[in-house]
């Protein structure tokens, strides 16, 4: 899966969209990094070949205490869900709000509160590691989201 941060998806976007639809035929999966912080239309984004919605950060960070944040993401999960793609929340910090996330139907979360930034070496024993974990009963998302 490629990332692809809003802003950079809005540089020069002819371009940018012959480059996606070009790697959507070699088969590989794009994610928009940073939703909602740039300036991308929905018209834009209904026509490129985006598999993944990453919410930005300053939109998660204050789910629980700031209404509009809550507004903003749960409409995002509704708005991705209903063109069929998956939404990850970026900058999970607490178990509060991964529960709030995991309520709201969100597919997959990342940041500090699921696991740390780790280098490439360190990968395979923190799958080992956590290869049997239950994310039903920790309220955790797939762990593939950090790798």
């Amino acid at each position: 899966m490629l990332e692809i941060t809003e802003n950079s998806v809005m540089t020069d976007l002819h371009q940018v969209e012959g480059s996606l639809m070009l790697l959507d035929q070699l088969g590989v999966q794009l994610a928009i990094d940073d939703f909602g912080t740039g300036y991308s239309s929905l018209y834009r984004l209904k026509n490129m070949p985006i598999s993944v919605l990453k919410i930005d950060r300053s939109f998660v960070l204050d789910l629980s205490e700031d209404k509009n944040d809550a507004v903003i993401v749960h409409s995002t999960i509704d708005l991705a869900h209903n063109m069929g793609k998956q939404v990850v929340a970026e900058g999970v910090e607490s178990s509060g709000i991964l529960k709030i996330l995991k309520n709201l139907g969100c597919d997959f979360a990342q940041g500090f509160n699921i696991g740390i930034p780790l280098p490439a070496r360190q990968i395979p024993s923190w799958l080992e590691q956590h290869q049997n974990y239950d994310i039903n009963n920790d309220a955790k998302f797939d762990r593939r989201a950090n790798a």
